[in-house]
């Protein structure tokens, strides 16, 4: 009875193993995963691919079940080793790698030189987003014969695509570069190139996650001194006085009365001469 026992007992283990191995095995599927980490823009070949198993219930949307289907596709987004690659991490079909497999689709990718001030002392990395801020001089000032310098906000929530060569978007770690290459649609990337040449550009970091706009008027140099809590000065008025006389009007003079007519005879006596008249 004891030997019995021992054998339906180590048959009972070895059935349960048994079941136990094929319940993992129908619970979970081969994803394909980053076997190195991997930068924006890389071509993806199979030694970059690895297949995992992974959790049925809890498989990732758009995880990729066969390696075959992404041998020379092109990754958007950095992936990390073990990541899933998602076909929302994929550049569409046909992209070639690089940079320009990044792009999204209707933008431009523009590059601006900058210094450690315009690129906000090195932390406008790849994948935050800036505003455009542009110093020039107003045009309407100039035709009043007035120097009027201003700064305007001119594009707001521009993709930082790359700093220098680099588009690497892991890193955190502020770089100080002499270019960045913005995305920006074909009328931003007109205003870029006008801002450029007509004054200075600079880079303001914004958050991530803040879409609201920035509805400015722009700074002056008079508004920068007056400040904005600055009581206005008093509007002066000019007052004109007007002196008005008023003269008493004359009575119109009398007409003179005519003299009769009369007769003038002149009388010689010697050497004296008389008039009378009658």
């Amino acid at each position: 009875m004891v030997v019995i026992a021992v054998v339906l007992a180590l048959g009972a283990v070895v059935l349960a193993s048994r079941w136990v191995s094929q319940q993992a095995t129908m619970a979970s599927s081969k994803v394909a995963v980053a076997a190195l980490d991997l930068d924006l823009g890389t071509r993806l070949t199979p030694e970059l691919i690895k297949m995992v198993d992974w959790p049925t219930a809890s498989l990732p949307e758009g995880a990729i079940q066969d390696a075959k289907t992404l041998d020379t596709r092109v990754i958007k987004t950095s992936l990390l080793r073990g990541e899933p690659i998602l076909e929302a991490k994929l550049a569409p079909l046909g992209a070639k790698g690089g940079l320009s497999a990044v792009i999204g689709e209707g933008k431009r990718a523009i590059t601006v030189r900058v210094n450690d001030v315009i690129g906000v002392a090195g932390f406008a990395l790849p994948g935050n987003y800036v505003d455009i801020v542009v110093n020039t001089e107003d045009e309407s000032a100039k035709t009043q014969a007035m120097s009027k310098t201003v700064s305007k906000i001119v594009l707001e929530q521009i993709l930082v695509l790359a700093v220098a060569q680099e588009a690497s978007r892991d890193e955190t770690k502020p770089r100080v570069v002499n270019a960045v290459t913005l995305e920006v649609t074909p009328e931003q990337a007109e205003k870029l190139d006008l801002a450029r040449s007509v004054g200075t550009l600079s880079l303001v970091l914004r958050n991530q996650v803040d879409n609201s706009p920035a509805n400015t008027e722009g700074a002056t140099k008079q508004s920068l001194l007056k400040g904005d809590d600055a009581t206005p000065a008093p509007e002066v008025k000019t007052v004109v006085k007007r002196t008005v006389i008023y003269r008493q009007p004359t009575a119109p003079a009398a007409p003179a009365k005519e003299s009769p007519a009369s007769e003038q005879v002149d009388v010689i006596r010697g050497m004296e001469k008389s008039s009378q008249s009658f």
